[in-house]
């Protein structure tokens, strides 16, 4: 089962140059200290932007995540899982639903809702077992959005933030869509489609634009 999340894929296609790039400032690390330096290359480096959804699966590949410097949580786990399986160590994808207080006025105008669903994270496996890691929030954001950035060390999970700093809700989780081995681009469209069905057409395409 490690093996299929091993494998370079369209969307984890970490042969590319782009995402080969990212590797070289942390190739004097080995092992989980890689992992860890490599979870904040992600975390900080790629701004979150959770209006940047597209179902192009060539939006969604890793290169294209280094490419446009930017990206929503599924993007940037889409990097993070390429660049841990392009150093040997398995990694997959985890989906969830979960209610984000830390939305945006326009974004949760547009969705109807402060749930977002898929939210993506990483689920990497160290020291024998499988460790959750999201690498969505970058520092700037959460440091103006007044919440502590998520922080990992290798060993224990850090899934989300449940409260700001001020002990205010922040992200709490609803449901488990479980872990995949590539990116289910169909999964991620008709989860967004019954969540969100006044976001796409009668022929059920999204309408894109809409967080322009």
């Amino acid at each position: 089962m490690k093996s299929n999340n091993l494998t370079e894929t369209y969307f984890f296609d970490f042969s590319s140059k782009n995402v080969e790039t990212l590797l070289t400032s942390s190739a004097h690390l080995s092992g989980k200290k890689r992992v860890i330096e490599l979870y904040f290359l992600v975390r900080d480096n790629i701004r979150y932007n959770p209006f940047a959804i597209a179902f192009e699966p060539s939006n969604l590949k890793a290169s294209h995540v280094v490419k446009s410097e930017e990206g929503h949580c599924i993007h940037k786990a889409t990097l993070l899982i390429a660049l841990y399986r392009a150093i040997g160590v398995p990694a997959r994808l985890g989906l969830a639903r979960v209610r984000n207080h830390m939305g945006t006025s326009k974004f949760e105008k547009v969705l109807g809702t402060d749930v977002l669903n898929p939210h993506g994270f990483v689920e990497v496996f160290l020291s024998e077992k499988w460790v959750k890691c999201t690498p969505a929030f970058n520092k700037s954001l959460c440091e103006k959005l007044g919440v502590e950035p998520l922080n990992f060390n290798g060993e224990d999970d850090s899934v989300f933030q449940a409260f700001d700093r001020s002990e205010d809700g922040f992200m709490q989780y609803l449901e488990d869509h479980g872990t995949f081995s590539d990116v289910p681009v169909e999964f991620l469209a008709q989860v967004m489609q019954q969540e969100y069905p006044h976001l796409f057409d009668e022929s059920g395409q999204f309408k894109e634009g809409l967080f322009r």
